[in-house]
C-alpha cells in the first residue's frame, strides 16, 4: 500500500475516533449520533487491521527528538486517600494484582516488575485532543507478566483499573481495556521509567500502560490491577473503558 494512501486511511480512522471527543457533548449525547459511531467503529477496526496488522510496530524515536516535557494531560495527582498513601512511601507497599481468566494469581512489587525481563522505548504519544509528545518509556512487556499468569482458554481482553476517580467517588475510577493482539505486541509494556527516570505521579506513578498503536486515552495511568475477561458486559457501563462507556470508540488504532 503506498504511503500517502496509508496515512490518509490512518488519519480517517483516528478522525472517526475523536469525533465525540471534539467538544460536541450535545452531539454526541444525541442516540443517533451514538448509533453512528458504533456502526463506523468496525470499520475502523478493519481499516487498522489493513493498514497497521497486529505484528506492525510503531515507529520509534532517537534521544535527539525527546520532547522538552512530556505533557502531564488528565489526572495529575489522584485525590484517592489510599493512593496518595502509597506514593507518601515511595510506593513501597504498591502491588500490581493480576486476576480474572488466569492461572496463577498474581501480586506483583515494582521490584517484582523492575527484576523481570524490561524494554525501554522512544514513541510518540498522539491525544486526542491534537496534541503529541515524544518521551522514553522503560517497563515491562505485558506479555512477560501474562506468561507469568497464564491466560486461561476463554481470555479474550485485559481490562486495566486504576487509582484516579474521575468523579471524586471510586466507582468513577479510570479504567481501560485492549485485546490480546495488543496485549502480546512486543512494544506494549507496563511502565514504570520515563526519559530515564523513575514514572512521575503526574504521568502515571508507579504504572501505567502503554499500547503505542493506539490513541492517548487506551494507555491507562496509575494501574493498579489488571483483570483477565471473556467480556465486557458485566464491568461498569458495558464497552470496555471509563471513555467509551461515554460514546468513545473502544478501538482507538492510529
Amino acid at each position: 500500500m503506498r504511503p500517502s494512501r496509508r496515512r490518509t486511511l490512518n488519519r480517517l480512522a483516528a478522525l472517526v475516533a475523536a469525533i465525540p471527543l471534539a467538544g460536541c457533548d450535545k452531539l454526541s449525547r444525541a442516540p443517533w449520533f451514538t448509533r453512528l459511531l458504533g456502526a463506523a467503529e468496525p470499520l475502523n477496526h478493519a481499516v487498522q487491521r489493513v493498514v497497521s496488522p497486529s505484528t506492525s510496530m510503531a515507529r520509534e524515536f532517537t534521544p535527539a527528538d525527546l520532547s522538552p516535557e512530556f505533557r502531564s494531560n488528565g489526572t495529575a495527582d489522584p485525590e484517592n486517600d489510599d493512593y496518595q498513601d502509597l506514593a507518601e512511601n515511595g510506593f513501597a507497599d504498591w502491588k500490581l494484582e493480576v486476576a480474572g481468566l488466569v492461572e496463577h494469581p498474581l501480586a506483583l512489587s515494582l521490584a517484582d516488575l523492575r527484576a523481570m525481563p524490561s524494554r525501554t522505548q522512544i514513541t510518540r504519544h498522539d491525544c486526542v485532543e491534537g496534541w503529541s509528545a515524544i518521551g522514553q518509556w522503560t517497563g515491562v512487556p505485558l506479555a512477560a507478566v501474562l506468561q507469568r499468569a497464564g491466560l486461561r482458554r476463554e481470555a479474550r481482553y485485559l481490562v486495566f483499573y486504576c487509582a484516579d476517580p474521575m468523579e471524586g467517588t471510586p466507582e468513577s475510577a479510570y479504567y481501560e481495556s485492549i485485546g490480546l493482539d495488543d496485549a502480546f505486541h512486543p512494544q506494549t509494556i507496563l511502565a514504570y521509567g520515563l526519559n530515564g527516570r523513575d514514572l512521575p505521579v503526574a504521568n502515571g506513578a508507579p504504572l501505567r500502560l502503554r499500547v503505542e498503536r493506539q490513541l492517548g486515552y487506551k494507555m491507562a495511568k496509575y494501574v493498579m490491577r489488571i483483570e483477565a475477561v471473556e467480556s465486557f458486559a458485566r464491568i461498569a457501563g458495558g464497552k470496555g473503558g471509563y471513555w467509551e462507556d461515554r460514546g468513545y470508540e473502544w478501538y482507538a488504532g492510529i
